[in-house]
């Protein structure tokens, strides 16, 4: 199975940005799509946006298209996830997945808690 880690959370002032980074065990990380998730208190767990195996990216959630960009550099096995203007409302844990479909996902990471507040 697929090992995922992700990293760079934190707390952030309402129009700051982070940049969220998932590790992965695979060396060959290309062979992988990887999906990014996150799930704020009380909400159920919400896609954001997909990595193809061939780098292309897509962002679904409407309520982050043209602020979250999804990114990867298979060398360092780690895929990004960009996250600009950051709103109180993006306040959740992040997590990155090996699949994009929640009800295909098979390997999760810990999650990384992102806090949006002044």
């Amino acid at each position: 199975q697929l090992q995922l880690v992700e990293s760079g959370g934190g707390l952030v002032q309402p129009g700051g940005s982070l940049r969220l980074s998932c590790a992965a065990s695979a060396f060959s990380l290309d062979r992988y799509t990887i999906g990014w998730f996150r799930q704020a208190p009380g909400k159920v767990r919400e896609g954001l946006s997909c990595t193809s195996k061939s780098g292309e990216s897509i962002t679904f959630e409407e309520s982050v298209k043209g602020r979250f960009t999804a990114s990867r550099d298979n060398a360092k096995s780690t895929v990004y996830l960009q996250m600009n203007s950051l709103k109180p409302e993006d306040t959740a844990v992040y997590f990155c997945a090996d699949e994009c479909d929640i009800m295909l996902v098979r390997s999760w990471g810990q999650g990384t808690q992102v806090t949006v507040s002044s």
